[in-house]
């Protein structure tokens, strides 16, 4: 069985595109024009790889490091050519009742429960068993079909009635599973539904996938995609996002952010600072009033660009050396939860241990008399006397166990 059959077979420009007897975009230039009226700064390369996927009706997929624009690229195509996005976020575990389709079971349930007396006259005059289950198979197609399909966004983009964007996020999180399931989708724009048939996509979608690159993906799932591995940009492309953002920071002092921004990122940290948070940082250097990017003023607000404990001694320490290459940490300098309460956090470990005083010695320091007060050792009087437990509290926490005659 085969429903919703595709109106641009034989065709490489998507549908919409032959109905109107124009292009989405006219050429590169007109993608990089339109992108930027829209917020979104993309280089030539990035833009030609769009105006492709326009003409060749081919999916991307987009590679990188998180924050780099790649989710983005997918809201900004949806904004500029006017379709609406459809969203499939991934995760470990998925499978294809979240990705595709689903039966409501419920809704069938409820139905079978208010048509009871129905099947009971269809299986009134049936001889034996065997019949009344043959002659109710007969009907399970009213109990499998659109009315109980729960529809996912893969399904979804396939029989949305207007041209959607579908944005697969982070393919590289879901397991492999999920890619085999994406596969008939990206090569054929259709959906197999095994009780209903397959269905063809009404109108062709631009489909966009992301990964972080945890992981690899399939030679099948590349091969099926223009594939574009994205990275943070230059220093003069990532003054010119931030200052199409309007942040509110002046310019010098962007140019310096920006500046210090890569230089965090070439640390080793667990998470680099993304575009994304770089602006954030702008916007709250603004909001604080902040004329000079001080070695101090940007410690006091390292938080909106490094959210590991780890990285952020690693940035309280290399601040200062970023504002200054020839400044030295002073010891009023902020530093993260911890420092300064006799914890003993040191910097620049990469064992994963934060304490200069080894374990045992730091105990042994602890442990002296005169601590703690004498209501800390549970009787009034002479400090550290031992506390008395009565006979009866000894028998309800210890009871007397019988011996194995």
């Amino acid at each position: 069985m085969t429903i919703a059959r595709p109106t641009f077979a034989g065709s490489l420009r998507s549908d919409a595109d032959s109905e109107s007897g124009t292009t989405e975009f006219d050429d590169v230039g007109d993608v990089l024009d339109r992108f930027g009226r829209h917020g979104y700064l993309a280089d030539e390369r990035l833009a030609t790889t769009v105006f492709l996927q326009t003409r060749l009706g081919k999916p991307i997929l987009l590679e990188g490091p998180a924050g780099v624009g790649k989710t983005q690229l997918a809201k900004s195509l949806a904004e500029v050519t006017g379709r609406p996005l459809l969203r499939l976020q991934c995760y470990e575990g998925q499978d294809e009742t979240t990705a595709l389709y689903e039966w409501d079971y419920g809704k069938q349930l409820l139905y079978t429960q208010l048509l009871r007396e129905k099947i009971g006259q269809i299986v009134a005059d049936t001889p034996d068993l065997e019949t009344a289950v043959a002659r109710i198979a007969r009907e399970e197609s009213v109990f499998f079909s659109e009315r109980f399909l729960a529809a996912r966004p893969l399904l979804e983009a396939i029989r949305s009635p207007e041209p959607v964007v579908l944005l697969v996020d982070e393919v590289d999180r879901a397991d492999e599973a999920l890619e085999a399931v994406l596969l008939e989708l990206l090569a054929e724009f259709q959906v197999s539904v095994p009780e209903i048939g397959t269905y063809h996509a009404v109108h062709r979608p631009y489909v966009v996938l992301t990964s972080n690159n945890t992981r690899d993906l399939s030679a099948a799932l590349k091969r099926r995609c223009l594939h574009l591995s994205l990275d943070y940009p230059d220093a003069a492309r990532e003054l010119e996002i931030i200052r199409s953002k309007r942040t509110g920071l002046p310019d010098a002092l962007a140019e310096q952010l920006v500046a210090i921004v890569r230089g965090l990122r070439g640390l080793d940290l667990r998470k680099a600072p993304s575009i994304s948070e770089t602006i954030d940082w702008a916007r709250t250097l603004a909001v604080l009033g902040v004329e000079d990017l001080t070695a101090e003023a940007l410690a006091a607000t390292a938080n909106v660009v490094v959210k590991y404990d780890r990285d952020l001694r690693r940035t309280l320490d290399a601040l200062p050396r970023l504002v200054d290459p020839n400044a030295t940490v002073p010891d009023s300098l902020p530093h993260s939860h911890g420092h300064g309460h006799g914890h003993g956090h040191g910097h620049g470990h990469d064992d994963g241990h934060d304490d200069d005083v080894p374990g045992p010695a730091a105990r042994l320091a602890k442990d002296e008399p005169g601590r703690h007060d004498e209501g800390y050792y549970g009787t009034p009087g002479r400090l550290g006397s031992p506390r008395t437990v009565s006979s009866s509290q000894g028998q309800r926490s210890f009871p007397t166990r019988r011996r194995p005659v």
